[in-house]
């Protein structure tokens, strides 16, 4: 069976490409020139030029020398099981990219929550200490783009649990921020998930391997991978400096810390003073506990905040410890993928302020369904649109407390990704406020 082991190795084979989403379009670019064929594959009507997956498009796969799968393709999905019995190897450009680059200049980070802001903060401090820095993967460029030039500095790369599963070869340094649930309906269950995310610090190669010092992280540590050192949260307040709410954000600014300075042989002290003096050019990452919008009634506050990147449940319980005093109406919900909501319902129902819960999709039917049977007085209100989601949750407030759009869901039911589902939610609210579009909270 043939292997490739780098993008080079696929010069004048007939490669398919099983996935047309940006990672399939990136490889598509990557492979012209260098493939004999490309077979463009997809599960829906893309494009033209693609196959789909039950019309011919497997067919076509399978006589491929080798299929690159984008990372929305389950790993374990019957056909693609079926692709590597007929002979052909399925792997992905972003294991083929790490096989063709310095491995020593790239960072992973993975994790159910932080791995984003974390990604940010590892990128923003190296270059606090003068390091060129490139923040890649999920809010960037996929990095074996070949519009993107990384032929020098640090590359610094958020890892989904999705891609971890097809990197057999591992970077200079992976960090794990945390270990939830999420993805059950991708990965089977939550053992499954967590096995796969942690086997990106099982890859081959010597590396470094840094995780977030909890009581999870120690259960799991006899299947993590590499050089491992468990880091402690921050107790500096430099989270609130850069303008990050929530104590989970301590640890992931410790995990950046470190890592910063584990590459540039620095102390963590050095570079946490160098990165103080610049705290205030950091911006926070969109759609993490984001202030939208805020509205004054004689003296009371009504705030509206975007959390609309916390798709599974840990994100949302740290997002309600962060408004632990506050009033809140909550607007979960969107695509179920059969995640425990358990943790969202004892969460909400363990507050003590006025917490009103806006549910929506059948994710968020799921969700209220766990808070009614943990606590039925709990005002539940279903909507079907996220104005009639806004609308109701300020109507239930009334005059002060929090707004807060922590959907603990993906948004595929309604929206084309969670950015489109964000910024639906802060127009909605500029509209009803009268605020004007900038950050007023």
């Amino acid at each position: 069976m043939f292997r490739p082991t780098g993008f080079a190795d696929l010069a004048g084979k007939r490669v398919g490409v099983f996935g047309y989403g940006v990672e399939g379009r990136a490889t598509r670019r990557r492979l012209e020139g260098v493939a004999s064929a490309i077979v463009l594959v997809d599960d829906s009507d893309v494009d033209p030029d693609v196959m789909v997956t039950s019309d011919g498009g497997l067919d076509a796969l399978r006589g491929c020398d080798v299929v690159l799968k984008s990372p929305g393709i389950p790993r374990r999905r019957d056909d693609v099981l079926d692709l590597e019995r007929s002979g052909v190897t399925v792997t992905s450009s972003l294991n083929l990219w790490l096989r063709d680059i310095d491995r020593s200049r790239v960072v992973a980070i993975t994790g159910t929550k932080g791995k984003s802001t974390t990604t940010a903060l590892t990128t923003f401090f190296l270059q606090c200490l003068g390091e060129a820095a490139l923040r890649l993967g999920n809010f960037g460029q996929p990095p074996y783009d070949p519009d993107l030039d990384v032929s020098k500095g640090w590359l610094i790369l958020e890892v989904s649990s999705f891609q971890c599963v097809d990197i057999d070869v591992a970077p200079g340094i992976v960090v794990v921020t945390s270990l939830g649930a999420d993805h059950l309906d991708w990965h089977g269950t939550l053992e499954e998930y967590r096995r796969d995310k942690l086997s990106l610090t099982r890859a081959n190669g010597d590396h470094r391997t840094l995780v977030a010092e909890n009581p999870t992280m120690h259960d799991y540590s006899n299947v993590i991978g590499g050089d491992v050192t468990f880091v402690a949260a921050d107790e500096t307040n430099l989270a609130s400096s850069l303008g990050l709410l929530g104590a989970h954000n301590n640890a992931n600014v410790a995990l950046a810390l470190y890592c910063a300075a584990l590459l540039t042989n620095r102390s963590v002290n050095d570079v946490r003073a160098r990165v103080l003096d610049a705290a205030s050019t950091f911006e926070p990452l969109r759609g993490r506990l984001t202030p939208v919008a805020s509205e004054n009634h004689n003296g009371d506050t009504l705030r509206y905040v975007d959390d609309g990147l916390a798709t599974s449940a840990l994100p949302v319980v740290a997002a309600l410890e962060v408004f632990a005093r506050d009033p809140v109406a909550l607007i979960v919900g969107g695509f179920d993928r059969g995640v425990d909501y358990v943790p969202v319902a004892e969460a909400v129902t363990a507050r003590r302020p006025l917490t009103v819960l806006i549910v929506m999709g059948e994710a968020g039917t799921r969700i209220g369904e766990e808070v009614a049977r943990l606590s039925p007085e709990i005002l539940q209100i279903a909507v079907t649109s996220m104005r009639d989601a806004v609308s109701e949750a300020r109507r239930a407030l009334g005059k002060g407390g929090v707004v807060l759009l922590s959907p603990g869901a993906p948004s595929f039911d309604q929206y084309e990704n969670w950015e489109e589902r964000s910024e639906d939610f802060t127009r909605i609210v500029y509209e009803l406020t009268g605020n004007e579009r900038r950050n007023t909270a």
